[in-house]
């Protein structure tokens, strides 16, 4: 016992130590989601500012799976040093109560990770392709109501932010729509391109190009106002549905991160939410940035465990 008080001693004593210098090598941040997708769209030009102010390489690694919970799970249970932190979308408040649905051991608990900035929150949008048969969000309820179950839609794996609000315009509609999960937007977008689904609920950035070049037409928006992006698209709220998310991105850290690690790391992550290069690739996608820092980011986090923990409640499980 003694043998491992004083091992367990000298870790913190090394811990604490080497928070004088942090960070003395580089950062890895772990996207949990394929290339492609939102939380990869803003990891990178995050990382690059934040490396710049913290005079450390951030290094972008990207870890899929289970509609990001492997990524979350494995910094979750790194080591609390401050060189693995977590780019995560809004999804990291739903797969710990998705699990307990699926009568499953959580793959992470959320007390296992401290929020440290928000960076976006933006509402999804409903996308389809252009040469699709569906030119609203009436001619796509209609034809599920017909055809129940037969329509596919894409999203980055059960519970994820592409499932979730799609589930929330389904039961505000009334209808059953066929759920084809992959391991990221990114694949999924890929088959929206490619036919083999009909359409996907996804955050703007990962879209709006597509749009642009007409590949994809946006039908609606899951926020409680229209897009600034997007001034002709209306909201689902506009059309009479109960359907409203947003799709948000936020810095994290494994629990037990000492302090002055994370006061370097917030302060990394304002400087990036106000870099100009941050800026421009944002803008590059529509993305406006919704930074807030820790003390406002741990309330909203708060709140939104509160609201999605009830909304999986309601999908139920899902095989």
């Amino acid at each position: 016992m003694k043998r491992i008080l004083l091992a367990a001693a000298a870790f913190a004593a090394g811990l604490a130590a080497a928070q004088t210098d942090y960070p003395s090598k580089p950062v890895t941040m772990i996207v949990p989601f394929p290339p492609g997708g939102v939380a990869d769209i803003t990891a990178r030009p995050v990382a690059e500012a934040m490396g710049r102010h913290l005079k450390q390489p951030v290094v972008v690694e990207n870890k899929a799976g289970a509609g990001g919970g492997v990524g979350m799970a494995y910094v979750a249970k790194s080591r609390p040093d401050g060189y693995t932190v977590l780019l995560a979308l809004a999804s990291i408040s739903v797969i710990p109560e998705a699990d307990k649905i699926l009568g499953r051991d959580p793959m992470y608990q959320f007390d296992q990770l401290v929020p440290v900035a928000r960076f976006t929150a933006d509402p999804t949008v409903l996308a389809v392709r252009a040469e699709g048969p569906y030119k609203s969000v009436k001619d796509l309820v209609e034809a599920a109501r017909k055809s129940p179950a037969t329509i596919p839609y894409g999203s980055s794996g059960n519970y994820g932010t592409m499932h979730v609000p799609m589930e929330m315009l389904s039961q505000s509609a009334g209808v059953k729509l066929l759920h084809v999960p992959f391991t990221g937007a990114g694949p999924a977008i890929v088959a929206l391109l490619g036919g083999q689904v009909e359409a996907l609920s996804t955050g703007p950035s990962t879209v709006i190009q597509h749009m642009k070049a007409g590949k994809v037409r946006i039908l609606a928006t899951w926020g409680d106002a229209r897009h600034p992006a997007l001034p002709d698209v209306p909201t689902l709220k506009e059309l009479g549905y109960d359907a409203q998310y947003s799709q948000w991105t936020g810095l994290f850290v494994p629990a037990g991160t000492p302090e002055p690690a994370i006061a370097k790391l917030r302060e990394a992550a304002r400087f990036a939410s106000e870099d100009a290069g941050f800026k421009a690739a944002l803008a590059k996608v529509e993305t406006p940035i919704q930074y807030l820092d820790q003390p406002q980011f741990r309330g909203f986090w708060d709140g939104d465990l509160r609201k999605m923990g009830d909304v999986v409640k309601r999908i139920g499980k899902v095989e």
